[in-house]
């Protein structure tokens, strides 16, 4: 993610969470050393991007979104992909994330990659208080129906 491609993720956050990110959240997290932000364009617009930190071998997802008018078509799969191959083929093992206990399709999705449920979060997301789901990847293991 370039600073260009705020604009775009900017219009993904605003339709896809009832709290989005600002723009300087994006700016800071671009400058972290250890966060990774990417993005999924088509024709050249953003339709979808993920944010994770990296801390030795564990990985943060911390945010990942495709534009509505995109779902459905395997850009969200490609960025977990992406995000899981980078990072494990330089030393993670785990992956972790928080997930709103609502959010079925996002849990059926990390659930294919390899995503357990370890714990929840009680009221976590204050915006709808609702509790996170906490789940946990073994990136040393290669999820069943993976697109690995």
């Amino acid at each position: 993610m370039e600073i260009q491609d705020i604009p775009g993720v900017l219009i993904i956050e605003r339709v896809s969470f009832p709290s989005p990110w600002s723009e300087n959240i994006f700016r800071e997290e671009i400058q972290s050393l250890l966060c990774r932000c990417l993005v999924a364009t088509i024709n050249d617009h953003v339709v979808g991007y993920i944010d994770f930190s990296v801390v030795w071998d564990e990985i943060h997802l911390r945010n990942i979104a495709v534009h509505p008018a995109c779902r459905k078509n395997g850009i969200a799969s490609m960025l977990l992909t992406h995000m899981m191959v980078t990072t494990s083929n330089k030393g993670a093992q785990w992956a972790t994330l928080e997930v709103r206990r609502s959010n079925v399709g996002a849990i059926k999705l990390y659930e294919k990659f390899g995503f357990v449920l370890t714990g929840i979060r009680p009221l976590y997301y204050r915006d709808t208080r609702e509790d996170a789901l906490i789940m946990w990847a073994d990136l040393t293991k290669k999820p069943r129906n993976a697109e690995l």
